[in-house]
């Protein structure tokens, strides 16, 4: 374990050059204390780390110094054919350049790496898209990702949620592709960042000129604060249900795994019928009406008493129909 993590430490300084102690310890998920036991190994070892003292200091390789410890696993070069890319590319404009990069991939690697990685290829597939629902278009994705590649501004039509269009001048940060939905994340010059759904775009323009990315900025730690941001905004009401016998699974599919998880995870223990006493968060409670009603008789509702009553209304309307 230890000798993986000397061999990332030394990557790391080698692919970005000087690296401060907190910094390392962030991408090697380790404390600060034991990156300085790890520098001290490398040194001890005859690795020509250094440290530059200061504000704007930090660990670095000796100028020139290169290691020949990069050569990939057999397990490395599998993982790199299952990143389920070539649908992605082909939206980014970037089929033929990953399908060549694969080709020298396979061809550059040894024997027990390139049958390794030719069987991944050859067993497994990411299909991104949920069931039932099929991939965004995406018209002007090819736009935004030559934006955010080469730092230029955008000027874009945007169609919001209640079909309300703006018009917006922003500043490209990054694409992130979430259950088959092209998501750019940007802010508008001077602002802060924020998303935009890539099928909304009705027109773009690309504008003269490079802005500047703002120091620190990392897609990933935006888009993971975004994504928990975004699930407590979803949830503003609560109800109290009571789930009959075997149906865990078929609310799960219904609300949500993590959802109903937490839920029966909080609740009681069954009553002696086997029904379960427990409180879900829901969207509103008119969504919360037509997620349950597809439970039917599996679930009853207890509150709020506006729920009760929408649900009471549907099975009255509902019995009317089919008499």
């Amino acid at each position: 374990m230890r000798a993986s993590r000397l061999l990332s430490l030394l990557l790391l300084l080698q692919t970005r050059g000087r690296m401060t102690a907190p910094e390392i310890a962030r991408e090697l998920e380790v404390s600060v204390r034991t990156v300085y036991r790890d520098v001290e190994a490398l040194s001890a070892a005859g690795v020509p780390v250094y440290a530059d003292r200061g504000p704007a200091g930090g660990y670095r390789l000796l100028d020139g110094y290169r290691t020949r410890l990069n050569g990939l696993t057999a397990e490395e070069a599998s993982s790199l054919f299952l990143a389920g890319l070539p649908g992605p590319a082909a939206e980014l404009g970037l089929a033929e350049v990953a399908a060549n990069a694969e080709l020298k991939l396979l061809a550059a690697l040894p024997p027990e790496p390139r049958s390794h990685a030719s069987r991944m290829r050859e067993r497994f597939l990411l299909d991104v898209p949920g069931w039932y629902r099929s991939a965004d278009d995406v018209p002007h994705l090819g736009e935004a990702s030559e934006a955010v590649w080469d730092q230029r501004p955008l000027r874009m039509t945007y169609r919001r949620w209640g079909s309300q269009v703006v018009e917006r001048v922003v500043h490209p940060y990054g694409l992130v592709l979430k259950g088959g939905s092209w998501y750019m994340v940007a802010a508008p010059p001077g602002g802060s960042p924020r998303t935009y759904r890539v099928a909304r775009i009705l027109t773009v323009e690309t504008l003269p000129g490079r802005f500047a990315r703002p120091e620190g900025f990392d897609l990933g730690t935006f888009w993971r604060a975004y994504a928990e941001e975004f699930r407590e905004r979803m949830y503003t009401a609560e109800a109290v249900i009571k789930l009959a016998p075997g149906m865990g699974d078929l609310l799960a599919y219904t609300m949500g795994q993590d959802v109903v998880g937490a839920a029966l995870a909080a609740a009681g223990e069954p009553d002696p019928e086997g029904w379960t006493t427990l409180t879900v968060p829901v969207e509103s409670i008119t969504h919360a009406r037509w997620l349950l009603l597809r439970m039917g008789a599996g679930v009853e509702v207890l509150e709020p008493p506006e729920l009760r009553a929408l649900m009471r209304e549907a099975v009255e309307e509902l019995a009317k129909l089919y008499g």
